[in-house]
């Protein structure tokens, strides 16, 4: 057994507790929560720390495989340019691939991560994550503009899904431009209520331009990798007003990204009365597009916020702590006490692994964070990770 203390414990879902006492045993299940001078504590070894105990960070949004693309594709280049990065940045070796993956593991590890939602279009990721201290729910993302591809790029789909955990696998849209109706009708008819979605949604201008009057960057990607932009309709509306009513319900829904959603996409997602989780990734935004989400008409509108890294080719980091480092450097008014919120539990809830994860409690495993030289609960650049258990 082993007994954890500092300035506070932060269980997520109850109140600070100031000096406070973790127990926990070999396999890092919590035992017990004391108060400082609880009697049980006589007579105990405890092991003090200055700083804020939390639970393990939740990664909400990953591309593992993308690893080895770090410092590789330009900046600021937008959306549509950094795709066509990435799709002509694929072709390095297994070698080289699987080295980045590693040790991408082992730094969302040490900086605290417990469980991440990671994004596949192969099988690359599936040795790693079946070894990995981290727990990984997989999206195997489907994509398909043209028609008549639908159903090939369906299956294909679901035969890659086989390698991995089917406890913590799903299917997903990549998203709306790359996806066609069709597609996304039949994704409708082909997944059970269980099956969590994570689609990347307006994380471009060009993107609602696509949908709202088509014109924008994207014309001229699809071009480029040999697609016909005449598959898209002008809908006179942005992108998620555009697809989300295809989608299936009544599934688990997160969007990613989300840095062009609008006042009038929120109260449509309201009308719609489609429980959605959003996902902010704030540094690759940054490094893509340039731009944050508009994060206080989430906080105002009270809507289930969760944070992700994206991948190493749009972030120098995998670290949950950076991101929200941004989001509070960038936005004075947020509270700590409910941007960590967004880290740990809603994380977990919205991967379905919140009995384990995501917050202090008797009986689960969430791995023990220690945030160092924070003072009254304040997120700063000093502040710093350190894993416990």
């Amino acid at each position: 057994m082993k007994y954890f203390s500092a300035n506070y414990i932060l269980p997520i879902t109850s109140l600070p507790i100031k000096d406070g006492v973790v127990k926990v045993n070999d396999e890092g299940e919590i035992l017990a929560i004391y108060e400082s001078k609880a009697a049980e504590l006589k007579d105990q070894h405890i092991e003090k720390f200055e700083g804020v105990i939390i639970p393990g960070f939740i990664n909400a949004h990953c591309h593992l495989e993308l690893s080895h693309m770090k410092g590789a594709i330009p900046q600021k280049t937008g959306l549509p340019a950094f795709l066509s990065s990435v799709m002509t940045s694929r072709n390095a070796s297994l070698k080289v691939i699987d080295k980045a993956m590693a040790e991408a593991d082992a730094e969302m590890y040490n900086n605290g991560i417990v469980a991440v939602g990671d994004h596949v279009n192969s099988d690359n990721t599936s040795k790693i994550k079946e070894s990995s201290k981290i727990l990984y729910h997989t999206f195997v993302e489907i994509f398909g503009v043209e028609p008549e591809e639908a159903d090939g790029k369906l299956q294909e789909a679901k035969d890659l899904i086989h390698e991995f955990d089917p406890a913590h696998s799903s299917l997903t849209p990549h998203a709306p431009y790359s996806c066609s109706k069709i597609l996304l009708k039949k994704f409708k008819k082909a997944v059970s209520d269980v099956n969590i979605i994570s689609i990347h949604n307006q994380e471009s201008d060009d993107e609602n331009k696509l949908f709202r009057y088509k014109t924008g960057g994207f014309i001229d990607f699809f071009k480029t990798i040999g697609k016909n932009p005449d598959l898209f309709k002008a809908q006179a509306r942005n992108s998620i007003q555009s697809y989300l009513p295809y989608l299936p319900h009544p599934n688990k829904l997160i969007l990613v990204h989300n840095t062009f959603t609008s006042l009038k996409d929120l109260d449509f997602v309201d009308r719609m009365g489609r429980d959605i989780v959003w996902c902010l990734c704030p540094k690759a935004n940054l490094y893509i597009e340039n731009q944050l989400p508009k994060v206080l008409n989430f906080v105002n509108d009270n809507q289930k916020i969760v944070i992700g890294t994206d991948s190493l080719a749009s972030n120098d980091t995998l670290s949950i702590l950076d991101e929200l480092k941004v989001l509070h450097k960038h936005f004075d008014n947020l509270d700590f006490q409910q941007s960590i919120q967004w880290a740990t539990i809603n994380g977990a809830q919205a991967l379905n692994i919140d009995r384990e994860f995501g917050s202090i409690e008797v009986g689960k495993k969430p791995g023990l964070v220690l945030l160092k030289n924070m003072e009254h609960f304040r997120l700063t650049d000093k502040v710093t990770v350190q894993r416990l258990v």
